[in-house]
């Protein structure tokens, strides 16, 4: 695992240091070994830039960026099945002087051009610059597991691991992009392609990207996509439990292969116990462990892990999270999540890295399980929700509600938690009740359009998504959207911060397009989640441990609020601070004290605190 960054400059002014300033801000990425190559052609300046943290062959060979014939990459990544794609380049006449990936990428690059590309079974953010054909080429994998950002303005490009490298060169222009602002004030994460900078991008998950070093134009092709996975597999139920287990097994050893210790993050619940659980029974050692634990009961998933452990004999280790460990942890968030990010998970997902990093340099997540087979009561509800809401479609006239209620007046009267929020979800509900793709965003928001005009006095547009009325297209987008952009970003961010690589076993390829065919009754039958995965886990644990109503990796940080954490609140939702960067304070202000009253939702709050404490760190 390791961070990458580079640029073409056509101005000619970003030069080695710039270079070098661009890829060593990203030291945590790869700790190991660095390189910088520097190019000064007729037209443009060209610059590679690399830090490594070793995973496979620890050795100099692996050292990037990495040459041969007339190309040279650097890469962020993982790609599992390097060594069946070398074996068939070996066929070719493909001789290799390392034991890494990052050679196989290169001369299947060499050899079958962006085709290789659909040969990939892994993790990448790849960057090759191919001197024969006078291009720069980005890759992401299909997924989003690895970040790639680029930005083009004024004849300068650059790419990144992270947007904090593009802050290193002096010419890198820092303007606000509105449009992103206000997708992350509605669901605490900017979506693909997006980024809080104008003229700044995240290459999107199973998307290529190629520069023409000879005329400057951009060609951004997607080359993988799980939509195209849509029809449905003719299997039974008992033929598709046992093919997915032995696609589930094959996944997961996989991401065994490793020259450093490695682990898995294990809450307990399905998702880690079925890859901690297939890992173990196909290792000749034990594993190891870990797990973060709360005191406050109702947050805390570790006793249930524990259990998990005890019966697969894991070795095991548990950390529990308090008010203390979270204060350590929250100044570092602007800087780890370099563009604003609102998932309060992230501070129990970089504890867990920072305690498991004492023990391994690898560890292997079961993020995706839920998007793959529909884990989230979210889903269902939403759905069901939708067909009797559609009612209202032909009466789409209660909406002026909000312009003339304020909902914040009666909360401390009426004494409803989260009244407000409540309040506004039903009148965007009945506005978005002939349209599915609206309805199901309005579902899943902290902020309502409404409220984003009133927190920014401006109106605001939503971006359409999609449209399909359709259960296995609403899990497409999650998989697209919620999963790419917030799960993933969040782990990546997480262990790469204390230089641990994370691995994420449910998101293979071949698991992904199988699963996708499936039908959907197998995944969601009446009201149980995950069933065929739930099916195959009992094989493993006994269904009375695992049977519990799903808890998900949330945090007592709001109560911690109202107490030790109360003067971040204080201090960068302020009237000064809030007029600054141009919200409406009194707005912001009513909602602060609806949740110190104790009825007001401080997710919304928390969403304000880090965009704040983003623009101190990095406008």
């Amino acid at each position: 695992m390791c961070g990458i960054a580079g640029f073409c400059d056509f101005n000619k002014k970003s030069d080695r240091e710039n270079l070098k300033n661009m890829t060593d801000v990203l030291y945590y990425r790869g700790p190991d070994d660095s390189g910088y190559n520097f190019y000064s052609l007729n037209n443009c300046n060209v610059g590679l830039g690399h830090r490594r943290l070793s995973i496979l062959d620890l050795s100099s060979h692996g050292h990037q960026p990495m040459k041969f014939d007339n190309l040279e990459i650097v890469y962020n990544g993982e790609v599992y099945n390097f060594k069946e794609i070398r074996a068939e380049l070996e066929k070719w006449g493909y001789s290799f002087e390392s034991n890494s990936d990052t050679e196989v990428i290169l001369k299947a690059y060499h050899k079958w051009g962006i085709q290789a590309v659909h040969k990939f079974n892994g993790m990448f953010a790849i960057a090759i610059y191919d001197k024969k054909n006078n291009k720069l080429v980005l890759i992401r994998d299909r997924v989003g597991v690895k970040p790639l950002y680029y930005c083009f303005k004024d004849n300068l490009f650059m790419f990144a691991s992270e947007l904090k490298s593009f802050h290193q060169n002096p010419f890198f222009k820092k303007n606000i992009n509105k449009e992103a602002l206000i997708e992350y004030l509605k669901f605490g994460y900017i979506p693909q392609p997006l980024s809080i900078f104008e003229n700044t991008y995240k290459l999107e998950a199973g998307y290529y990207l190629e520069l023409s070093l000879k005329n400057k134009e951009l060609k951004k092709v997607k080359y993988w996509n799980i939509h195209d996975f849509n029809e449905e597999l003719d299997i039974s139920f008992e033929e598709a439990k046992k093919e997915l287990e032995q696609k589930m097994i094959k996944a997961f050893k996989y991401r065994l292969v490793s020259d450093v210790p490695l682990g898995v993050f294990l809450s307990g619940g399905y998702d880690s116990s079925i890859v901690t659980a297939i890992l173990q029974k196909h290792s000749n050692q034990k594993i190891k462990t870990f797990t973060i634990g709360f005191k406050e009961q109702k947050y805390n998933e570790a006793i249930y892990a524990k259990k998990v452990a005890e019966i697969l004999g894991t070795e095991h280790y548990e950390h529990y999270l308090s008010q203390k460990d979270a204060l350590k942890i929250l100044p570092k968030l602007p800087f780890i999540y370099d563009e604003p990010f609102g998932d309060s998970s992230a501070i129990p997902t970089i504890m867990v890295s920072e305690f498991a990093k004492k023990y391994v340099t690898v560890a292997l997540s079961a993020d995706g399980g839920d998007e793959l087979f529909s884990g989230y009561p979210n889903y269902k509800n939403s759905f069901d929700l939708y067909k009797k809401f559609r009612i209202f479609a032909k009466i789409n006239k209660l909406s002026f509600l909000e312009k003339i209620i304020n909902p914040y007046k009666f909360s401390k009267y009426l004494k409803i938690y989260n009244l407000e929020g409540k309040f506004y979800k039903f009148c965007e509900m009945i506005k978005h009740s002939d349209n599915f793709s609206k309805f199901y965003d309005t579902n899943n928001k902290y902020f309502y359009d409404y409220e984003i005009s009133q927190l920014l006095n401006q109106d605001i547009l939503s971006i359409k998504k999609f449209d399909a009325f359709n259960y296995k297209q609403m899990l497409f987008y999650s998989f697209n959207t919620y999963l790419t952009d917030d799960i993933l970003t969040k782990v990546d961010r997480a262990t790469m911060s204390v230089s641990l690589e994370g691995r994420e076993p449910m998101l293979d390829v071949n698991l992904i397009e199988f699963v996708a065919k499936l039908p959907i009754q197998y995944k969601q039958k009446d009201n149980v989640t995950k069933y065929i995965l739930k099916e195959i886990t009992h094989k493993y644990l006994p269904k009375e441990i695992m049977l519990r109503p799903k808890m998900g990796f949330s945090i007592p940080v709001f109560e911690w609020f109202k107490d030790e954490l109360k003067e971040y609140f204080e201090t960068y939702l302020n009237k000064k601070s809030l007029k600054e960067t141009g919200f409406n304070y009194e707005y912001i202000n009513q909602m602060k004290k609806s949740y110190y009253n104790g009825y007001g939702n401080p997710h919304k709050l928390w969403l304000v605190l880090m965009y704040q404490m983003w623009r101190e760190k990095w406008i």
